[in-house]
This record gives C-alpha cells, sequence and structure tokens, in this order.
C-alpha cells in the first residue's frame, strides 16, 4: 500500500480541537466556555484534570505547524474556541481573538499546510448555556451569527470548512446523559438539543455557502459499525434500534429525510420542538460529509434500558484487544461505515474526518515505539482503500490526533497522538506512529 493508490486528488491530514490544544482559557480576553466550567466542578474529570494548559497550543502553534509540515501533512483540522472569538457568545467581538485565528491560518498557509476550521467543536460559551445553551431556539440564530463573523473574518483564506463535530456526542453526552459539559440530563433537555443543533448544522452550511460558492462546505458526525450480540430476532431489532440512535439520528434530517422516529418511536418527542417550515430548515445540501470512526459496538436486547431496550455489550467483557478508552481495537469498521454512508445518495464526498486509538504510550529512551498506533492506522488505510476501489466516494482520510491532549472527561490518560506531550514540560517527541505517517506521505 502506497500513498498514490489513492489518487492525487485524496486528502491527507490530521484532525485537532481548540479545547483539547489551546489552553490559554482565559488569555487576551477569552470568555469560559462550558469546558472551562465543567471542568472545574469536582469528580466530572478523571484525576481532577483540566485544559487550562492542555498542549499550549495558542502559544505553541508555529511550533506546532513546523512539526506538520515536517510530517509532510498537508491538511490541518482545528477548530475555533467560539468564546475565545465571541467571550459572551454574541455582541462584543474580541478582537485579539479573532487575531490568533488569523495567525494560525496565515502560518499554516506559509508552511503549505491547508487550513480545515470546525466552527464548533463542543465549547459553547458559558453565557449561552446560562440562557439555555441548545435547548434554547435562539441558539439558532446565535450560531448562525457566529458563523457568520468567522465567514467574514477568515473566508479569504479558507477552501474547505466544517459546521460541527459530533453532534450527536455532545447533545447524548452532555444534555442527556449529563458525563460531558454542561452537565445536563433528560430527554427533556435532549430533544431540544437534538433539534437545535440539526437546525444551526443547516444554517452554518447556509452561511458558508453563501459567503462563498467555491469553498467546500461540511459537517462531521460520529458513527460506529454496530452489529447484534446474535442473530436471535430480539437481538437484532435491538442493534437496528441502536444503530437508529447513533448512526441516523444527526445524519438524516440534514440529508432531507426527517427524523428517523418511525423506527425508534421515543424520538417522536422531538416533534415537541418543531415549527411550522423545520423540515425544509432542517436540511442541507453539504458538499462533503465527515465521518468520524473509532470503533465497533456490539448491541444486545435489554428490556430494563429505557427507551431503547438495547445495551451496549462492553468490550472488555469480550474477551478482546482494548485501547486505553476501553473500546475494542477494531480497525476494520471503517470498511463498513463507509458502505453504509456511501448507501446514501444525497452524500457527494466523504472525508474520514477522525480516526485513529489511544494506547498506553511510553517515552523510553527518547523515543515512543506505539506499533498498536501504526497497526491501527495501517489497517484503517487498506480497508478505507478497499471500499474506495468498490466506488465509494470516500477522498480523505485525517488522523486523529496530531499531539497527546485533554481527552474530555478523560483527562490526559488516553494518548492519541501522533506526537507525543510531556504535559510537565510541553516537550514533543514524534512517535513510530507519526514517523510512519509522515514517509507514507512523503
Amino acid at each position: 500500500m502506497n500513498k498514490d493508490e489513492f489518487g492525487k486528488s485524496f486528502k491527507w491530514g490530521v484532525s485537532t480541537a481548540a479545547f483539547q490544544i489551546e489552553g490559554s482559557c482565559s488569555a487576551e480576553g477569552k470568555g469560559p466556555s462550558i469546558w472551562d466550567t465543567f471542568s472545574s466542578r469536582k469528580g466530572k474529570i478523571l484525576h481532577g484534570q483540566h485544559a487550562r494548559v492542555a498542549c499550549d497550543f495558542y502559544n505553541r502553534y508555529e511550533q506546532d505547524l513546523d512539526l506538520v509540515k515536517a510530517l509532510h501533512i498537508g491538511n490541518f483540522r482545528f477548530s475555533f474556541a467560539w468564546s475565545r472569538i465571541l467571550p459572551e457568545g454574541k455582541g462584543t467581538v474580541n478582537q485579539k481573538g479573532l487575531d490568533f485565528y488569523n495567525r494560525l491560518i496565515d502560518s499554516s498557509l506559509e508552511r503549505g499546510i491547508n487550513p480545515w476550521p470546525t466552527l464548533y467543536h463542543w465549547d459553547l460559551p458559558q453565557a449561552l448555556e446560562d440562557l439555555g445553551g441548545w435547548t434554547n431556539r435562539d441558539i439558532v440564530g446565535w450560531f448562525s451569527d457566529y458563523t457568520d463573523l468567522c465567514a467574514r473574518s477568515f473566508g479569504d483564506r479558507i477552501d474547505h470548512w466544517m459546521v460541527m463535530n459530533e453532534p450527536m456526542v455532545f447533545t447524548g453526552a452532555g444534555y442527556f446523559l449529563g458525563v460531558h459539559a454542561p452537565g445536563k440530563t433528560g430527554l427533556k433537555n435532549f430533544f431540544p438539543a437534538v433539534h437545535h443543533a440539526v437546525l444551526s448544522m443547516a444554517a452554518g452550511g447556509r452561511i458558508l455557502k453563501s459567503a462563498n460558492s467555491q469553498a467546500e462546505v461540511g459537517t462531521t458526525f460520529s458513527c460506529s459499525h454496530i452489529e447484534p450480540y446474535s442473530q436471535k430476532s430480539w437481538n437484532v431489532s435491538a442493534a437496528k434500534r441502536a444503530d437508529v440512535l447513533f448512526n441516523r439520528l444527526m445524519i438524516e434530517p440534514v440529508l432531507g429525510m426527517g427524523y428517523p422516529d418511525e423506527e425508534l418511536s421515543i424520538l417522536k418527542g422531538i416533534r415537541k420542538y418543531m415549527q411550522a417550515g423545520d423540515e425544509d430548515k432542517m436540511a442541507f445540501d453539504f458538499d462533503f460529509i465527515g465521518l468520524q470512526t473509532y470503533t465497533r459496538e456490539i448491541v444486545r436486547y435489554s428490556l430494563l434500558t429505557p427507551y431503547l431496550h438495547a445495551k451496549l455489550v462492553k468490550a472488555e467483557n469480550r474477551k478482546v484487544p482494548l485501547t486505553t478508552m476501553k473500546w475494542e481495537v477494531y480497525p476494520e469498521g471503517i470498511y463498513s461505515i463507509i458502505k453504509k454512508y456511501s448507501a446514501y445518495k444525497q452524500i457527494k464526498k466523504i472525508y474520514i474526518t477522525e480516526n485513529g486509538a489511544a494506547f498506553p504510550d511510553e517515552l523510553r529512551d527518547g523515543g515512543v515505539d506505539d506499533q498498536e498506533r501504526l497497526s491501527f492506522i495501517q489497517t484503517s488505510l487498506q480497508q478505507l482503500l478497499k471500499a474506495k476501489d468498490e466506488g465509494c466516494p470516500v477522498d480523505g482520510y485525517f488522523v486523529w490526533t496530531l499531539t497527546d491532549n485533554f481527552e474530555w472527561a478523560e483527562g490526559y490518560h488516553p494518548r492519541f497522538g501522533l506526537i507525543h506531550v510531556d504535559f510537565n514540560t510541553q516537550k514533543r517527541t514524534i512517535k513510530s506512529s507519526g514517523k510512519w505517517y509522515g514517509e507514507f506521505l512523503k
């Protein structure tokens, strides 16, 4: 396998996110985000860790971009921190926040690296959460204004945009389960958050496309290959319901298909929050869809699980190889995911905007020999190429992630990076996987 087999137009990259790497959480006028607040609460983050420094990317971005260039990575995905640009989420603009992202974009281009920004990667301004956050329909307008500001400020140098990162995760974990920021729970929060996120995704797409019709505009979705625990009818049905919730709920309304609530009746509760004309407002013809996949899930019937009557069979109970996240090591799942989403006729192009694995990397003799991650990436690419050769419209692959970082509620324990970070000294060390990726792209 070599790079040329994927075609000359294939996009190779690496992905990051503002809150996970930037640090400087209150520097130069930045306002607090829901993750700043959530991380400060006792017991919410593993070992009580926080992202006030993280990878110090805010101060070290040029050093990290030099590493991106050294590894021959042509496309760099990052996100804008909404509250760095608009400290209150709306109203007064923080010019120093705009200046930082202008420097980041310009510095990328100077190095021959294409910037791929994501507008929203989970770090909602706390001031907007105080007004209800994603449960308040006004957020569609707030997000639209923020998108318009970014389009006007940076759009002259951006060829590829992503509107949102994994809306199912930030609504499910943050507004239903409460294990992510802002820590809300229950269907009364989940349903409006889902609907308003969908409306905002489409609204953001329309604004970016109208600002520059030549730019490629997309949005990203989390997705996992799902299999039933057995072929018993109740397990097969449970797996289908889980697929509706985890893989279909967010993308189908964007594709103009509406919510898949006929196949999971509890989702009809979303209709309470819909207004006249919303069916059309939910849909947008994105130039590409970003898929983010890491593992597979095995699902069995569960009478005691409310609403879904299905539950995941934990990988640690299945006697399979595990990552640090306790996810099954299953790079083959990327093939099934690409095939699944390629079946939607509305999807014109697919990029894998996140894929990778966390392992207990150790720095020894000045290096990190992460053969498990290297094998995971290589197998994932073989499976991607198989899907591409079968006619699937997949045209890009981004590794998660550039450097070890703050992994949300898991703190700094899981290491996903191609580059090791000593969080005490901020020293970067390219791992074996990073060296291989650089040579492969060279």
